[in-house]
């Protein structure tokens, strides 16, 4: 793959960026159209693909917050397209990564010495390169390390890559009026959150230490020593990446041991430590040559406060969906309902939110559920397709739901989508037992 000697940092390289993969995009949709003309059956596919492609190959030397909304965005299967999807999602672990001379002397910037004087032995091109970072192999003495490292500029370019983006992401999803700032800051405090490796060093040792506990889970150990605010040293972990176990496997009982090990860590930190693991795509685990699943990440962490935890998991419970005035309330609580709405906007929402949660909290109404069941996934694609195209919900206010909406869907979104591709059965009470 073609290595990058640089990547753009000011505001108006990244825009310039922007506005050339911009002109792409516009240029495929003319030749759509003028093809459309002479053949009306055309499908959107060949669009569809190469716009996926040319948003790509620009984001991809962009790194930072425009390749990581990316990522985001190709975790959720129901929300774009299948070649978005299969194209964003390599922003996961297969990007083009920084080269050797640049990797080097980005070292010396962070820790004010060359890599080669810390480590015995330092591998100069990356083994996995992703959106905010790549990861180096290292040795000291007998002990094989992984190295992060940052890509330049990445933190100081989130908030104007954010800002370039704000006024789509306003018409997309219908926001109005200055409330609709606290999404956004949601977003961006994430975002920096993710560039601070200490921090990540941190949360990384708290989580594994409270989630030892658990059955077929395993972690890296962390070493402060070789780490800074822009590097993070630990553990080289063997192992293959989920997409790639979940591509060739066929053993049910261990497709149900790894699910089983992914669902008990998420509900253990939902539940027990209010602070969960909030970026679950593939190329955050790895599958162990034991068998075990990997946590390698851990730079997005949502803490859930109790005004959101309460009553987000109380509209887990059938009894409270089919109960009108209780379920109203739970929808006040959380933002999804506003004092302003009219009387239209009370009973739309109400429905459309009502529907979504009979779906949406299904693992959560027995003691197991089957994601390898397609039904379950074919009803989520289904509502998403049917309020895609539903021109009533453009014409009302779209800030909807609490910020924290946003990493938890995601988080629930992810954590949904790997199990189905594990094929996994799972206790979904079984957590409780970790929890004191």
């Amino acid at each position: 793959m073609k290595t990058l000697d640089k990547i753009p940092t000011t505001k108006i390289e990244r825009a310039s960026q922007l506005v050339k993969t911009g002109f792409k995009v516009g240029t495929n949709y003319l030749s759509y159209y003028g093809e459309k003309l002479v053949n009306p059956d055309l499908s959107r596919d060949k669009l569809n693909e190469n716009n996926a492609a040319d948003i790509y190959d620009g984001l991809k030397n962009l790194k930072g917050s425009a390749l990581k909304v990316a990522q985001m965005l190709s975790m959720d299967k129901n929300i774009m397209p299948r070649a978005y999807v299969e194209k964003f999602s390599l922003a996961q672990f297969s990007v083009p990564p920084l080269s050797a001379p640049l990797v080097r002397k980005t070292f010396k910037t962070y820790l004010g010495k060359y890599p080669e004087e810390i480590f015995d032995t330092f591998t100069p091109d990356s083994v996995n390169a992703a959106s905010i970072g790549q990861v180096h192999r290292a040795s000291i003495g007998e002990k094989q390390l992984a190295v992060k490292i940052q890509y330049p500029g990445v933190a100081e370019s989130i908030s104007s890559d954010l800002a370039i983006v704000k006024p789509f992401a306003i018409r997309m999803f219908n926001l109005q009026g200055k409330d609709s700032d606290r999404y956004f800051k949601e977003v961006e405090d994430k975002l920096l959150e993710e560039t601070d490796y200490k921090l990540e060093l941190r949360q990384g040792q708290e989580i594994s230490k409270a989630c030892a506990q658990i059955p077929n889970l395993k972690f890296p150990k962390y070493y402060p020593e070789y780490s800074s605010a822009k590097t993070l040293a630990m553990d080289w972990m063997e192992g293959e990446h989920l997409s790639e176990f979940c591509a060739r496997n066929t053993d049910t009982e261990l497709g149900n041991k790894l699910g089983q090990a992914l669902w008990d860590f998420y509900m253990f930190q939902m539940h027990g430590l209010k602070s969960v693991h909030a970026d679950p795509h593939p190329g955050n685990f790895l599958v162990s040559p034991d068998n075990e699943l990997i946590a390698i990440d851990f730079g997005c962490i949502k803490r859930v406060p109790d005004s959101f935890y309460y009553p987000y998991f109380e509209l887990a419970n059938p009894e409270l969906i089919d109960d009108p005035k209780r379920f109203d309330e739970k929808l006040y609580e959380l933002e999804i309902l506003r004092t302003d709405d009219t009387q239209e906007e009370v009973v739309y929402f109400t429905s459309l939110f009502r529907r979504l949660m009979k779906v949406f909290t299904q693992p959560f109404h027995g003691s197991s559920f089957d994601f390898s069941d397609p039904a379950f996934f074919d009803q989520i694609a289904a509502l998403s397709e049917e309020f895609s195209k539903d021109t009533q919900i453009r014409k009302m206010n779209g800030n909807r739901g609490s910020q924290h909406f946003i990493y938890i869907n995601r988080t629930f979104f992810g954590l949904y989508n790997l199990l189905f591709d594990l094929k996994a059965a799972v206790d979904t009470q079984y957590y409780q037992k970790y929890i004191v």
